[in-house]
């Protein structure tokens, strides 16, 4: 009687992976997202954000790990927000996700062990032309990745330069009322403050977080009132600002399709 070997079962992080013609291996977090428990896209990608702050902050290139990667819906509206996630984004992801999720402490154990598995892997001494092969390898992708990323950010520089030239930054009701001048975008002041809030820009008072005002999306502006008995000056809460790097942020992941605009005078 013979005994049949079984197969290790596979991992559903090994099932969503895919690997692009250069060999490079990447998750689009619309696939991962279920897998860790985020039945919201708007959920999850508060998420991703924390994951991209952690990842800026250890000196890692995040448009390398996170590359913004629409997914094109055809004639029923605009792109939906994707990003492409390296190895290495995923186990932020996982590490900045829900800690009561049983799904994103799965996550945390399978992007450990392989990120150390890649490392350990890589470690091995090369031969001569294993060397020169791999460098000329790197050395395509690196060309062919300069030459994406100038074409993704000529759109984005478009509208910066339109944007740089007024004050510099745009109360709720300004910047949402520049983002629906796009025929794509349709989002009034209070939407857009439910959104800031989902994304952790601001807290549930309206008032921007320390790390978003850091990465100069956002602006904090002091406000004051007189008192209507005693006729002094009170702090009030500060004023939330979005600034144009903001704006451009949010103009693409609401799916626009026109160079943004600023508002008549």
């Amino acid at each position: 009687m013979t005994v049949t070997e079984l197969s290790p079962p596979v991992s559903p992080f090994d099932a969503i992976k895919q690997v692009d013609d250069r060999g490079a291996e990447f998750w689009s977090a619309r696939d991962l997202m279920p897998l860790l428990g985020y039945p919201r896209w708007a959920e999850f990608e508060a998420a991703i954000e924390r994951a991209k702050v952690a990842a800026s902050n250890q000196g890692h290139h995040v448009e390398n790990n996170f590359r913004i990667n629409p997914e094109v819906s055809g004639s029923r509206g605009p792109a939906r927000s994707n990003y492409r996630l390296s190895r290495f984004a995923c186990y932020l992801v996982a590490m900045n996700g829900d800690p009561r999720k049983s799904e994103v402490a799965a996550a945390q154990t399978y992007f450990a062990v392989r990120t150390r598995e890649a490392e350990t892997a890589s470690a091995r001494e090369l031969t001569g032309p294993e060397l020169m092969a791999k460098a000329l390898i790197e050395a395509q992708a690196t060309i062919t990745a300069a030459q994406e990323r100038v074409a993704e950010l000529e759109p984005p520089a478009r509208a910066w330069k339109q944007l740089a030239s007024a004050d510099g930054d745009y109360s709720m009701r300004d910047a949402a009322q520049i983002l629906s001048r796009d025929p794509a975008i349709e989002v009034g002041q209070n939407r857009l403050a439910r959104l800031l809030r989902s994304l952790r820009w601001i807290d549930a008072r309206g008032i921007p977080y320390q790390h978003q005002v850091d990465t100069g999306r956002v602006a904090s502006r002091a406000r004051s009132y007189e008192h209507p008995r005693t006729g002094e000056r009170v702090a009030a809460d500060p004023q939330v600002r979005i600034t144009g790097k903001g704006l451009t942020w949010l103009h693409e992941h609401l799916g626009g399709t026109e160079p943004l605009v600023e508002l008549p005078a």
